[in-house]
């Protein structure tokens, strides 16, 4: 069985560049639209994962292939953000996992006494802001899966984080992480034995899964950027005063690609580091070190 496991519609919120954040959507893709690219790209299993979100939910559930899931925005004990994949939960678990986003070792225990599978999405990306040593000694040792295969990072940054999840013997997990249309089902999770949902699961579990699929490149990531930036002025029309901008956008989708190789190199390096990871109750160790762009 095949599935895309990183997946964001409308319901994703709004992006994160400071001049752009009330006004351009991290996605634009309806959800319906989403699942049937997807069931046309082969997937057997479909889900989303909004930031934040289950609003995708209800035009989804009546299909009997899709399960609800979601990318958690959560804080280290370090002070630092990442992203978490949390999958096949119900709106029971969202509503407990959005009490316990502040504090990451309440809501690991919540995930696992819940037997929620979880992995650590675009582990070598500056998307989220700054690192620290502990952050990457706390992934190894409490995370069951480690997203390996990101459609949107470069071939690099997918490559260490593979190297990373087969060094520490977890579970490993791709997905487009597709904004736009264009994207979705290109990079992808399989597990060739798998009859059905939990069958698939057990296969991520049981180290079954293959990868399969694009990593990001600096063409597909600027398309991207043009197509929402399209979405943003046809849904809100006095925008086209910034469309001059659009211009612009090969030069910051280079520059995000530099930033994002320096970050690679700076922290793969230290990834085979001894275990630092701060227990429940102590506090986290560790520089902080921002990545400049190249």
């Amino acid at each position: 069985m095949r599935c895309d496991l990183h997946v964001h519609t409308r319901y994703s919120g709004m992006c994160t560049v400071p001049l752009l954040r009330r006004i351009c959507r991290e996605s634009y893709s309806e959800p319906l639209d989403v699942y049937h690219v997807l069931k046309q790209r082969n997937m057997d299993l479909v889900t989303v994962t909004d930031h934040d979100s289950i609003d995708a939910v209800e035009s989804l559930r009546r299909y009997p292939d899709f399960f609800l899931s979601e990318e958690v925005s959560a804080v280290c004990p370090s002070g630092t953000k990442l992203h978490i994949g949390v999958y096949d939960i119900n709106d029971r678990n969202h509503i407990q996992i959005e009490r316990r986003r502040a504090d990451l070792f309440a809501l690991m225990a919540y995930l696992k006494e819940q037997r929620l599978f979880f992995t650590v999405n675009h582990i070598y990306s500056s998307l989220t802001g700054p690192r620290t040593e502990a952050d990457y000694a706390l992934f190894v040792r409490y995370f069951p899966g480690f997203e390996a295969l990101n459609g949107q990072m470069p071939a690099l940054s997918n490559r260490r984080a593979l190297e990373l999840a087969t060094r520490n013997a977890k579970a490993i997990t791709g997905g487009s992480d597709a904004h736009t249309l264009a994207a979705l089902g290109r990079t992808y999770t399989q597990v060739a034995s798998a009859r059905s949902k939990q069958e698939f699961f057990d296969g991520l579990l049981s180290g079954q899964a293959a990868l399969h699929g694009e990593s990001g490149a600096y063409w597909k990531l600027t398309r991207a950027v043009w197509t929402l930036g399209s979405g943003m002025l046809r849904e809100n029309p006095w925008t086209t005063i910034l469309s001059p901008l659009l211009f612009a956008v090969p030069f910051f989708t280079l520059m995000n690609i530099a930033r994002e190789i320096a970050f690679v190199h700076r922290w793969a390096p230290l990834t085979s580091i001894p275990d630092t990871a701060p227990r429940p109750g102590q506090s986290a160790r560790g520089s902080t070190l921002e990545i400049q762009a190249l």
